[in-house]
């Protein structure tokens, strides 16, 4: 089995970078393959244009950086993505990679006010990295508004099923071994999770910006 490994991060040596290798070494580990896509490095545009607002319309196909990218996805059997917490939600990058990519009539349908989710094959794991502690997400409920504009706010829209949604902890002030090792068990166990099909919450509290630079 296969998986596509989104990162964002424009620091190749951060931990973000560091834990989607890890994701990488435990999927080889387990006996399955991977692709490391960094958004930064390869330099994916994520500005919503014109030409992005004519495939969403159904008036023109997907500009060819975008094909390229459903195609990675439509290769893979999990999609990983692995990301800083920036203001409590996803980089901008990595934003506007799924407002591009998951574009209507290829992620979903979306016509004469009927829906129809179409990514229902696709198996989904979220790997956040944050700044802050577990008690500030809890407090401020920081946990429960990622789960509902990511997890069901994107993801279930179109059908595809979150497996699993890690979020490492203190990523600035704890010693980054213990997540590069949640990391490589995240990947090792990555094909076992999706065949269970089972979810877990928002966070199982892997001790790593809430505003950091992960």
């Amino acid at each position: 089995m296969h998986a596509l490994i989104v990162v964002s991060h424009p620091e190749p040596r951060s931990l973000t970078h560091g834990v989607a290798a890890q994701v990488a070494e435990g999927v080889s580990l387990s006996g399955h393959s991977s692709e490391i896509a960094d958004l930064a490095a390869e330099a994916f545009d994520p500005r919503f244009t014109a030409a992005d607002l004519a495939v969403h319309r159904r008036k023109a196909p997907p500009p060819a950086d975008v094909a390229a990218e459903q195609a990675r996805i439509d290769r893979a059997d999990a999609l990983v993505l692995v990301y800083p917490v920036y203001w409590w939600s996803m980089p901008g990058l990595l934003k506007g990679w799924i407002d591009r990519v998951f574009s209507n009539g290829w992620a979903f349908d979306f016509s004469d006010n009927s829906l129809v989710k179409k990514l229902r094959h696709v198996r989904v794991h979220l790997v956040a990295i944050a700044g802050s502690d577990a008690r500030t997400y809890a407090r401020h409920g920081y946990l429960d508004a990622m789960k509902t504009q990511i997890d069901h706010g994107i993801f279930d829209y179109c059908g595809a099923r979150v497996v699993t949604s890690e979020l490492l902890f203190d990523s600035e002030t704890q010693d980054p071994a213990s997540h590069l090792a949640a990391a490589r068990a995240i990947g090792r166990d990555l094909f076992d999770a999706s065949r269970r099909g089972e979810g877990t919450d928002a966070a199982r509290t892997r001790d790593a910006p809430g505003a950091g630079t992960g």
